[in-house]
């Protein structure tokens, strides 16, 4: 299957292959300059250059760089010690696209910074509403590539379509070993035949429907990283009751977030500062308390 390409702006064309197939490609979202920018920004981040992040090794100074950036496969809501991770992930082609897409409100709710270096695994089949429940399924996930991805490498895996079915699957036991997951989604009668890969060249978007199936399998190389700034958004008019710290109360309305277009119709609650940043660990289980931090 080829995907839409959205080249200078959304068409009627890109419309209605996200509304089918749940998700798009934005090739050179990002120039090579800018790319290079997020690269050197994720470097001072795991540095320590910017700010308290939850999981990080004090030893810095004793490992190369590339060394470094291999002890971690990725880092949650690291906008709130970057400016510039914010920045980006308020990158006014890709509102434009949203806002075509979604609403034109538009708010942000998360932003990962992955890194994926050699041997890393992978996330099992998942879909993001599972992880961050919006009221009217607006959730929307940007994964901006850093590296090329590619098979080897671990680039992301779609089942195009599967978001129409407009539920949140079971997670069952996981037992995949190129997954991190100690559990997956379970895909019921979904096929191998059904799975697209989804690769893309460096400076490239996906953006996908928050119901729709995805998942990356392990990074098999011996010298290349899978770097990604994925963010994730919904239309400003769906409270978001997100367990994201533990609390089960479902009325909850998550408010650290920041608006990337339009108005913000719950200005009058104000906003909140919740998150922190911290180190995705390499085993992830959806009833530590890591997850009750982080919300993935």
């Amino acid at each position: 299957m080829e995907a839409s390409i959205v080249t200078k702006k959304l068409t009627q064309q890109n419309k209605a292959f996200y509304k089918s197939y749940g998700y798009l490609i934005v090739p050179n979202i990002i120039n090579q300059q800018e790319i290079n920018e997020l690269k050197k920004e994720t470097l001072s981040i795991v540095k320590r250059e910017r700010g308290h992040v939850e999981g990080l090794i004090d030893d810095v100074d004793c490992l190369s760089d590339k060394e470094l950036l291999k002890k971690y496969s990725a880092i949650h809501f690291p906008h709130k010690i970057s400016p510039l991770i914010k920045a980006y992930a308020a990158n006014k082609k890709i509102a434009a696209i949203l806002s075509g897409l979604i609403s034109p409100n538009m708010k942000c709710l998360q932003t990962m910074l992955f890194m994926k270096g050699p041997g890393k695994k992978g996330q099992s089949w998942h879909q993001d509403e599972y992880f961050i429940p919006t009221r009217d399924q607006s959730l929307v996930g940007v994964w901006m590539a850093l590296d090329d991805a590619k098979q080897d490498n671990g680039c992301l895996w779609v089942i195009p379509g599967s978001h129409k079915e407009g539920f949140i699957r079971r997670r069952i036991e996981n037992n995949n070993q190129e997954f991190a997951d100690v559990d997956v989604a379970d895909i019921g009668n979904y096929t191998p035949d059904d799975f697209v890969k989804a690769e893309v060249t460096k400076g490239s978007a996906i953006i996908f429907h928050g119901y729709l199936l995805h998942m990356s399998l392990q990074n098999k190389t011996t010298d290349s990283f899978r770097r990604a700034l994925v963010s994730h958004y919904s239309s400003a008019e769906s409270m978001l009751p997100w367990n994201f710290d533990g609390n089960s109360n479902h009325i909850i309305d998550f408010r650290d977030i920041f608006m990337v277009s339009g108005k913000d119709p719950y200005a009058y609650k104000g906003l909140q500062d919740l998150t922190r940043p911290v180190v995705r660990p390499d085993v992830l289980d959806f009833n530590d308390d890591y997850l009750k931090i982080s919300g993935k």
